[in-house]
């Protein structure tokens, strides 16, 4: 398999250019990065070429790097991840692409995969990332007047409305929480400082 591999990495090489920016070969999977010009075409190569025939796109997702590596992360704070899938030479693909910070924008694959659809709008609002060119951008997971990126790492974990459906007004509130914020001690913890898990070990 792994001869497979470098010898797709080799053609997409070849093929890509300066398209393809980075790739790496470990634990025997292949991971490429590609820029954002010429992507929409890498993508029509990955699914066309008999070489690749990557005909199925198994997920994409966003990805968030500012807490990358406890902080210690200096390239670009948004990404988002391709996993792809040739049946016919039964070989997988990780694909990844950057994005600006301030307006993360990257092309729409929905064109060259279909399945596409869904999976960049649940990129788009948990990630807040813009998939240029997709037919349909609009919220999938939350509610259309949510505000915010749930999974962005800046984004607050305690809330401060809930929401809630109103039978007597027939549409979804929202009102202020009305539960107190708390800090979650995991058992184990409380317990050794309480000395009963030392005692139940000696």
């Amino acid at each position: 398999m792994t001869d497979a591999l470098e010898n797709l990495l080799q053609h997409l090489s070849d093929e890509l250019g300066a398209t393809l920016r980075t790739a790496r070969l470990d634990r025997g999977e292949l991971t490429v990065e590609l820029s954002r010009e010429g992507f929409s075409a890498a993508c029509l190569l990955l699914r066309d070429d008999a070489a690749c025939a990557f005909d199925l796109l198994v997920d994409v997702c966003g990805v968030d790097y500012s807490a990358y590596g406890e902080g210690l992360w200096e390239g670009p704070r948004f990404a988002v991840v391709y996993h792809l899938l040739s049946l016919k030479h039964r070989q997988r693909l990780r694909v990844r692409i950057f994005a600006d910070d301030d307006l993360p924008i990257v092309p729409s694959v929905v064109e060259v995969w279909a399945a596409a659809n869904w999976f960049e709008r649940e990129a788009f609002d948990l990630y807040g990332v813009l998939f240029d060119g997709h037919p349909d951008l609009r919220r999938i997971l939350t509610d259309y007047g949510f505000v915010g990126h749930p999974f962005r790492k800046d984004f607050p974990l305690v809330g401060t409305v809930e929401m809630r459906y109103d039978a007597d007004q027939g549409r979804v509130v929202y009102e202020p929480t009305r539960t107190e914020e708390r800090v979650v001690v995991p058992r184990i913890i409380r317990e050794a400082g309480e000395g009963r898990y030392n005692a139940r070990n000696q």
